[in-house]
């Protein structure tokens, strides 16, 4: 609808250039809102009290100039000048029908626009350790993440998706040492199991795998493994220190062929979990990049000789530091280890680096916000680069909790007690799932419902918009069966019967559609399109309930069939961006 009314005011700003009103170097940005209240106009624009100084010349005043060049046009009945500027447009019921006409004919691409011209944006997201399943912490990043990717692209952006693997590093070491520890207790062997080991089940599944590719083959008695280690926090010692030192022996036992193949099964069989999972729940990937590649290709190292080299990098107590504190940050940071090993920090910093070097327009990386104090120094690190930091842009998901009969769920990694994606997927369904996610925004707490999320009511809100969708299609399934047919093209040239409130409010509510999806793209808000899609249905429930559509006169019922249609177009249309169905049938 703005793009009908833009022209007008741009052609009534040339105008007023022409006419020396303006300066003809004046730049112009067409702004226009919906009002509040329809009585005021269906759209107004403040551009009299943004051009006013240029034209010193009282707002009010301005705006008389502007409505008085403005040309004639279809689709405005009248043109108002309310309070100190603002220009009121007042819709002719023409215009919202082109809009009715423009859904039916455009389809599953109505509401998606060029408006990113085509620039190039890498979105990365959930990237979870590969060191257990993902849970319904998890799954927020997962929904927020492919959803956002997925308006951009319908705003017309080009969109990579990216799954940072973390293949390398403590964390993994961690892993692969709880994995051999568990092989070791289906060799026999007596393990006291460390305090900061991962001890879910799926260790257990893993340990067993490798036990029965190996037998006892990679066997070492407790003995060898535990002796002169440090002794564990609930023995006085030290967590730390405790599962690193258990690292070391164990590396030493097997050796580098042996431990290598130790790791890669614990690594491999966790990441194809959670690809399963991913796929399962709708969310794809363009690219898996592996940080262990970026060690091997020299990636890391040349991050670090850069830095270097423009003075942000020195030695202290055998480590190397960055000076992240020169870019006010609290603290200088580590990255390379005084053992020589670089820090997931480092790894991150050529992680970008390489984003960079790719040349997109644009890097949006979906963070947990736990991780809210890590992104100044990644950005100040692509500073101390010479790069661009500017085109990072961090968006930070709070972990959905899940409460389950109002008990809250564990999510705890490590310890095991978590309840995972697939486990949630399973329950309430993927639908659900991801409605659920992105109702919120993503930097507010969400508290996931698992009754209301299972409910078939109106207070669900997925089941609610669904519900308008298959409502729908019943009527056209009625249709056949009463013996009607429906002729769209007789629908669409008695538009003019459709003069019920309900009907104007439904039209109206249809036509928002392309801008709240190109608001919710270009903000990265994918709540303001499942609040919208919340508010659609139940103007079109409204509607349903208050008339029939399969009436005996032709006209009309083609007409309020083209705008039934239309909804479910939109419906389907808001969905698919949120990645969830639209049936026909509930």
């Amino acid at each position: 609808m703005k793009q009908q009314l833009a022209p007008l005011l741009s052609t009534a700003v040339a105008t007023l250039k022409s006419d020396g009103i303006l300066p003809a170097d004046q730049p112009v940005d067409i702004q226009l809102e919906r009002t509040r209240d329809r009585k005021h106009g269906d759209f107004a624009s403040n551009l009299a009290m943004v051009l006013c100084k240029a034209a010193r010349s009282k707002p009010r005043d301005l705006a008389e100039k502007l409505v008085a060049a403005l040309p004639e046009s279809d689709v405005v009945t009248r043109v108002e000048i309310a309070g100190p500027g603002f220009i009121n447009f007042y819709l002719a019921p023409a215009a919202y029908h082109t809009m009715l006409q423009q859904v039916l004919a455009e389809s599953e691409k109505f509401g998606r626009s060029d408006v990113g011209a085509g620039r190039s944006v890498q979105v990365e997201f959930v990237s979870a350790n590969p060191t257990g399943p993902l849970h319904v912490g998890h799954g927020r990043g997962a929904a927020y993440g492919a959803t956002v990717a997925d308006l951009l692209e319908a705003v017309g952006h080009k969109v990579h998706r990216e799954y940072y693997v973390n293949d390398a590093g403590r964390q993994m070491d961690i892993l692969a040492a709880s994995v051999y520890l568990r092989y070791l207790d289906l060799c026999g062997e007596s393990i006291t199991f460390p305090s900061n080991g991962y001890k879910g089940d799926y260790v257990w599944d893993i340990g067993a795998s490798l036990h029965r590719k190996h037998g006892d083959a990679l066997r070492h008695s407790s003995d060898e493994v535990f002796r002169d280690i440090a002794p564990d926090e609930p023995a006085g010692g030290d967590k730390e220190a405790h599962i690193d030192d258990l690292i070391t022996r164990i590396k030493s036992l097997l050796g580098e062929k042996n431990y290598r193949e130790t790791f890669d099964i614990g690594l491999d069989s966790i990441l194809e979990n959670i690809r399963h999972d991913l796929e399962d729940f709708g969310v794809r990937y363009d690219e898996w990049f592996s940080e262990r590649a970026l060690t091997e290709s020299g990636a890391v190292e040349r991050a670090l000789e850069r830095l270097k080299d423009s003075g942000y990098v020195y030695e202290k107590g055998g480590a190397l530091w960055f000076r992240s504190t020169d870019f006010g940050d609290e603290k200088d940071r580590v990255v390379v280890r005084d053992n020589g090993q670089t820090t997931y920090f480092a790894s991150d910093i050529a992680y970008h680096m390489n984003k960079l070097e790719r040349g997109y327009d644009r890097v949006i990386d979906v963070w947990g916000a736990d991780h809210h104090g890590y992104v100044p120094r990644v950005k100040a690190a692509l500073t101390a680069l010479g790069d661009d930091a500017s085109k990072l842009d961090v968006l930070l998901v709070q972990f959905a909790i899940l409460y389950r009969g109002g008990e809250k769920m564990q999510m705890s990694t490590r310890s095991g007690e978590f309840v995972t994606l697939r486990e949630l997927r399973n329950e309430v369904g993927n639908d659900a799932a991801r409605f659920f996610y992105v109702m919120r925004k993503c930097e507010q707490h969400m508290d996931f419902d698992l009754d209301l999320a299972k409910s078939q009511s109106n207070e669900n809100p997925i089941y609610y918009i669904q519900y308008a969708h298959a409502r729908v299609a019943s009527v056209f399934r009625q249709l056949t069966e009463k013996g009607f047919a429906w002729d769209a093209d007789n629908g669409a040239k008695h538009l003019d019967r459709l003069t019920e409130s309900h009907e104007d409010q439904l039209i109206v509510a249809l036509s928002r559609y392309p801008e709240v999806v190109e608001a919710a793209g270009l903000n990265h808000e994918p709540h303001m399109l499942a609040h919208y899609l919340r508010e659609l249905s139940n103007e079109f429930h409204t509607y349903y309930n208050a008339h029939q559509f399969l009436v005996d006169d032709a006209d009309l019922r083609d007409a309020r069939l083209n705008l039934i249609q239309a909804t479910r177009q939109v419906i389907a249309n808001g969905l698919g961006l949120l990645g969830v169905s639209a049936p026909d049938s509930m």
